[in-house]
């Protein structure tokens, strides 16, 4: 099972990991990025994500179909959380079933870079001095 969702709604882990367990999967590798306190030494207050919905939930298919080529893997989920987000809320979600712990963990990490690369999800980050700063934008805006 493969599924990717784009939502305002939190991220409901222990469902995700659910979802990519199966009786044929030994291993379950699971990455959740939540919203940090500072930000190259400056203190935020929350984050504000935004994405090109169907876009995204393409892209982030292609991604697991090419982690499935290249990994193995027929169990995996990607949740990205869009809206404001307070400082230790689950902003993505990762999940990979595998038989074997060493492709789950490869893949997880394929897929997270991937996703964070190329999915054009953007995130405005709100400072504790009220400025506001989108952050990493510019490679996703330009595609």
């Amino acid at each position: 099972m493969m599924d990717v969702c784009i939502s305002q709604e939190a991220i409901d882990v222990a469902s995700l990991v659910s979802s990519v367990a199966s009786d044929s999967n030994g291993a379950t590798a699971v990455f959740v990025g939540t919203v940090r306190a500072t930000n190259d030494g400056r203190a935020v207050t929350e984050i504000e994500y935004s994405a090109y919905g169907e876009m995204a939930e393409r892209e982030m298919a292609m991604i697991l179909t090419e982690a499935g080529a290249r990994f193995g893997i027929t169990d995996a989920a990607i949740h990205h959380r869009i809206g404001r987000l307070a400082v230790r809320d689950a902003s993505i979600a990762v999940a990979v079933g595998h038989p074997h712990r060493a492709a789950a963990l490869d893949a997880l990490r394929y897929i997270v870079d991937e996703t964070k690369q190329r999915a054009p999800i953007w995130k405005l980050e709100h400072y504790t001095d009220g400025a506001r700063e989108w952050v990493n934008a510019g490679a996703k805006a330009s595609r």
